[in-house]
């Protein structure tokens, strides 16, 4: 049974849940509107460019997890899904996820925005593993901090590896579906690389490994 892994932001997703949900905190009114607004673009545009610090734009993504109930917290997280994530759900997606459930493969979402924003999301395309970074509980509340290893770049191998020696897998056959150049450290040890709606420089580093190229948004998978 091959794994077939997943990343989600404009992957699965035609968008970035972490962007969209620091734009619904500044709609909701719980954050400062032009701070986190000025943040929240500047750091997306690091990951865009492979800038990204992971550990400062964490600090600044889970920093209103803590400052909020999570009874509260989940309130809003259902009004996010309803309002900015059930209409970027491709359908191509949800195809390419059934095409590997029907072929036997265990479907695994990996990504690097937080548990919290992602969980739901995962549920709500039907993939029950998900391997992302972990935003740290004390008490049933949320501190702020991240826990073990956060899931971005080679990050995203170490997380892999220890589920996959928790889960007694390993990646013979598998396939790793992506959009970014950050992922190319985990496209390059699957047996089966796919550029999903790439960015440039994905784009040209699978053409030079003659990886397939797919969209979900306009082309047939």
């Amino acid at each position: 049974m091959a794994l077939a892994l997943f990343d989600l932001d404009n992957t699965l997703l035609g968008g970035d849940s972490d962007y969209l949900w620091g734009q619904f905190l500044i709609e909701l009114g719980v954050v400062d509107g032009d701070t986190h607004e000025h943040e929240n673009l500047r750091f997306y545009e690091d990951y865009k460019n492979g800038t990204l610090d992971i550990d400062a734009f964490l600090a600044f993504q889970l920093a209103p997890l803590a400052q909020h109930p999570q009874a509260t917290l989940n309130q809003w997280h259902a009004q996010f899904m309803a309002e900015k994530i059930a209409a970027i759900m491709l359908n191509k997606a949800r195809q390419l996820i059934k095409k590997h459930c029907d072929a036997g493969d265990t479907p695994l979402i990996i990504t690097a925005t937080n548990r919290f924003v992602t969980g739901p999301i995962a549920k709500a395309f039907g993939v029950n593993t998900l391997i992302a970074t972990e935003p740290e509980e004390a008490n049933g509340q949320f501190t702020g901090n991240y826990s073990g290893t956060p899931c971005f770049r080679e990050g995203k191998i170490v997380r892999l590896n220890e589920w996959l020696e928790k889960n007694e897998h390993d990646l013979e056959g598998s396939y790793f579906y992506s959009d970014s150049h950050n992922d190319i450290p985990l496209l390059e040890i699957v047996d089966h690389p796919v550029a999903v709606d790439a960015d440039d420089t994905l784009t040209n580093h699978a053409k030079a490994r003659d990886w397939p190229i797919i969209s979900l948004r306009q082309a047939r998978i």
